[in-house]
């Protein structure tokens, strides 16, 4: 007789009634043959008693009498029923499956598995992949991981940070340690967020790639790990012409996204830059398509206007550590601010237009919000359509109003005066033109190549006093340590855009006070932007 699957197994002689009420608590008695007592383990009585098929086999361990070829075939088994497989798919995929029956774990802890009964496994996104593992190690299946096989992907040698983190940087590092290396730091721009992350990819030692918004993100990186680590030689950069994979990789979200498949596995830590770009629809498949079990997202403000935020958390983790810019000015690592907002009025022929437009717009809208009819525009609503086109014509009325460029001038005059070093910041490419002209100003925008965009920064850091404009180009990642002033002609309502712009001027230096102009044109769709971007509405 075969104990074989059917998990039979035969006792020798008799058994006392302890030791037989025992065998029954997870197997039934199925009778006696030439000198055995005969029993087949029952599933259903081991899921009773909470006990695994390796737990039965400790038990029968213990009995004096059981065949060893019937205990051996069981222990064979046991391995088979309590293994789970972890792989990738040829469609990127990861795929679960086991000898084992897996629905009541699969439905027990949550987890997002779908079984496709053609492949005969469950099926979910790589992101996944730690939830995976972990549930069903804590549920005492050994799991043969062929994603990252015998946990590899270590860094060649051990690097070592060579910089100093300030304290709250430290408390941060420390919370993305409590919270399993997953998790998402809000910080000021200025305060430090790539050297926090660089001190983790250290830690950590392993195989890292850095997802960053631009190519110069890629450049301000790749000089950040040689300044603050003796890992240089094992950063690489991953975008355009230049494809060097390297043990900690730097590239951009639009080269990620369409090397994913490429990049997936090769990598435990990922990290991303200015994360509130992730919920963007093709970012997203960055996120998902990774098994990466530790991430780290980096953010000056994690909000979305669209409050499409809320769908970061899933995929990186939730917020672990964050700090607004009036405390770190307490604490003396920011430069004190102030912000003023500037009001000025529409010359008289402006004011009469911009009102009969205003009045145009509201009969076409019809009470409708602004992302209604956005939504009415697409679907072909002609009085949406032109709702638009008036919008336009209203907000171009105010953006180029000679009362806003006088007012500009008049500030940017003045604080020359005092010494300053200025940005203005713009939201639209011939404002900014404009205004650079009238102030024989430097100026970057995102039509300049980047050959004369690190010109033009080049020249105003090595000014004592001095004026760069800049578009929306500016509003992430632009390295302008020294500026003091910052005067924002045109934005959005949205509240990152405004954080993002007040930390370019915040940088500590001695003696340095930093100032933030807003010019805003009275009576106009300006103030409720800048209510909006302040936090003073919702």
């Amino acid at each position: 007789m075969e104990a074989g699957r059917e998990l039979l197994f035969r006792v020798k002689g008799w058994l006392d009634d302890d030791e037989f009420k025992e065998l029954l608590s997870f197997s039934r008695y199925l009778g006696r043959e030439r000198g055995f007592s005969i029993f087949k383990i029952d599933p259903g009585r081991l899921r009773e008693t909470g006990m695994t098929l390796r737990d039965a086999v400790e038990v029968l361990r213990s009995v004096k009498g059981i065949v060893e070829d019937d205990l051996e075939s069981i222990e064979r088994l046991a391995e088979e029923l309590e293994t789970v497989v972890v792989e990738l798919t040829r469609e990127g995929k990861l795929a679960v499956y086991s000898k084992a029956y897996l629905k009541p774990i699969v439905e027990s802890q949550g987890l997002p598995l779908t079984y496709n009964r053609n492949l005969r496994r469950y099926i979910t996104e790589p992101m996944n992949y730690y939830r995976v593992v972990e549930a069903f190690s804590n549920a005492g299946f050994k799991v043969v991981d062929r994603v990252y096989p015998e946990g590899g992907l270590r860094l060649p040698r051990k690097a070592r940070f060579t910089g100093e983190l300030r304290d709250y940087q430290e408390e941060a590092l420390e919370a993305w340690r409590k919270a399993g290396y997953r998790g998402v730091i809000v910080l000021p721009t200025g305060a430090g967020k790539t050297v926090i992350a660089i001190a983790g990819v250290v830690e950590l030692g392993v195989w890292s790639l850095i997802v960053v918004y631009t190519r110069d993100h890629v450049n301000q990186w790749m000089e950040a790990f040689r300044k603050f680590t003796d890992a240089s030689s094992m950063v690489g950069a991953y975008y355009g012409e230049e494809k060097r994979l390297a043990p900690i990789t730097v590239t951009t979200y639009q080269t990620a996204f369409r090397r994913i498949r490429e990049l997936a596995t090769r990598f435990k830590l990922i990290v991303f830059d200015e994360a509130h770009h992730i919920p963007a629809d093709k970012f997203k498949t960055i996120a998902l398509s990774s098994p990466a079990p530790y991430r780290l997202g980096l953010s000056a403000t994690i909000e979305r206007e669209d409050g499409r935020h809320e769908e970061i958390f899933p995929l990186v983790g939730g917020v672990v550590y964050s700090i607004d810019p009036g405390e770190l000015t307490r604490r003396g690592y920011l430069a004190p601010f102030i912000i003023r907002k500037v009001r000025v009025r529409l010359e008289r022929e402006e004011r009469k237009r911009y009102l009969e437009l205003k009045r145009k717009y509201q009969a076409l809208a019809r009470g409708r919000t602004f992302d209604r009819i956005l939504e009415d525009a697409k679907k072909g609503d002609e009085a949406a359509i032109e709702a638009l086109r008036v919008h336009a014509q209203m907000r171009d009325l105010v953006q180029h109003s000679k009362a806003k460029l006088k007012e500009v001038e008049r500030i940017v005059r003045e604080e020359l005066s005092r010494g300053s070093k200025i940005i203005v910041f713009t939201q639209y490419k011939r404002q900014a033109e404009e205004i650079a002209k009238a102030l024989g100003a430097l100026l970057v925008h995102g039509g300049l190549d980047r050959a004369r965009r690190e010109l033009a920064l080049k020249k105003f850091k090595s000014m004592r006093s001095g004026v760069l404009v800049v578009t929306t180009v500016g509003d992430e990642g632009l390295d302008i340590p020294d500026a003091n002033v910052g005067v924002i002609v045109s934005g959005t309502g949205s509240r990152r855009q405004f954080i993002q712009r007040l930390g370019r001027l915040l940088r500590p230096k001695e003696g340095k006070s930093a100032v933030l102009y807003e010019v805003v044109a009275e009576g106009t769709g300006e103030e409720y932007q800048s209510l909006k971007r302040r936090g003073l509405i919702d």
